[in-house]
């Protein structure tokens, strides 16, 4: 989709659904739309697939699919049935509607008190995490689909700002699997959000591991709200280092909005247009 007159359009931005149509505004899947057709960015990222027939027709993209949850992941091998069916309708129906992404997760470290849950350690995880992306990625790579490997912080514990017991909590961890695992279809998903929480050094982070991104979320540092000038993350400087390392996927807003939505992703569309 083309820009909008006077924007450079070097980044290819997108909005994430959940936080405009769960929260803050709330709109539907075609009201959301029609603001990422106003806002002239490429698309949207996990959108459920109900809504993707009305993406294809406003010639929009979906960046980032939806899969199974970061509660219960391919860190252990109790969850490996139902991840791999889910990562592989994901990766079909991803494939099929032309997409490139699909999200996953290492899950939490203690799922005890969930149905067939257990205990792993950190050294447990990131074992059967490789040895669970080994048994998907052929079938991503053949469908020309990138699985992509979330960080999550866990110092935060307010609900959808933080995940304290995840097991990829620093990107070293994700960096650890994707690399054991060797495959072009899995990669690093950026968030940039998260990773300064747990790390910082983003601008590092980026030139460092710049081959294994395969997709960048942003949100306000702290309290995941707007990406506005009274953050600590200058996003400005973040774009054009993405852009000095020649990434050329998306970049996902997955802000939670705190004011007006509208006026909100205004601002950060034009923040990350360098």
């Amino acid at each position: 989709m083309a820009t909008q007159q006077g924007r450079k359009g070097n980044i290819k931005q997108v909005i994430a659904a959940w936080p405009f149509m769960n929260t803050g505004p709330k709109w539907s899947a075609a009201e959301l739309i029609q603001q990422v057709k106003s806002l002239g960015v490429a698309g949207v990222e996990l959108l459920p697939v109900e809504h993707w027939p009305l993406l294809k027709k406003n010639n929009l993209v979906c960046a980032a699919t939806k899969s199974h949850t970061f509660i219960r992941g391919m860190n252990n091998t109790k969850h490996h049935p139902e991840c791999l069916i889910t990562l592989e309708k994901a990766i079909n129906d991803t494939s099929t509607a032309g997409f490139p992404n699909v999200m996953t997760f290492t899950g939490l470290a203690d799922t005890s008190q969930e149905k067939n849950g257990s205990i792993v350690s950190q050294e447990e995880a990131i074992r059967n995490c490789i040895n669970g992306y080994k048994k998907i990625v052929g079938l991503a790579e053949q469908k020309n689909v990138t699985l992509i490997l979330e960080p999550l912080n866990t110092k935060k514990t307010e609900q959808m700002k933080g995940h304290p017991g995840y097991t990829g909590d620093h990107i070293g961890h994700c960096m650890d699997i994707i690399k054991s695992v060797g495959s072009p279809a899995l990669k690093l998903l950026f968030d940039a959000y998260h990773i300064q929480i747990m790390d910082g050094d983003i601008i590092r982070h980026i030139n460092e591991h710049q081959e294994y991104i395969g997709h960048v979320q942003i949100a306000g540092v702290p309290g995941r709200g707007e990406i506005g000038y009274d953050q600590e993350i200058n996003y400005k400087a973040v774009m054009n280092a993405l852009l000095k390392n020649n990434y050329d996927g998306y970049v996902g807003h997955e802000w939670i909005p705190t004011k007006d939505a509208k006026k909100g992703l205004e601002e950060a569309v034009n923040i990350c247009d360098v």
